[in-house]
């Protein structure tokens, strides 16, 4: 297999993350913003 290691900078908490093989299959890397839930939803509470 040639996977190559797509990174990307998560908006909250700044750190790198690498694409996971569920966003790749279902083709939703490029929509990714976040490393994990817990940032996704701090991005909610910041909000409102």
């Amino acid at each position: 297999m040639n996977l190559k290691a797509q990174t990307k900078i998560c908006l909250v908490c700044h750190r790198p993350f690498n694409n996971r093989k569920k966003w790749e299959s279902r083709g939703l890397w490029p929509e990714i913003k976040y490393c994990s839930e817990k940032c996704r939803q701090q991005t909610k509470h910041e909000k409102t």
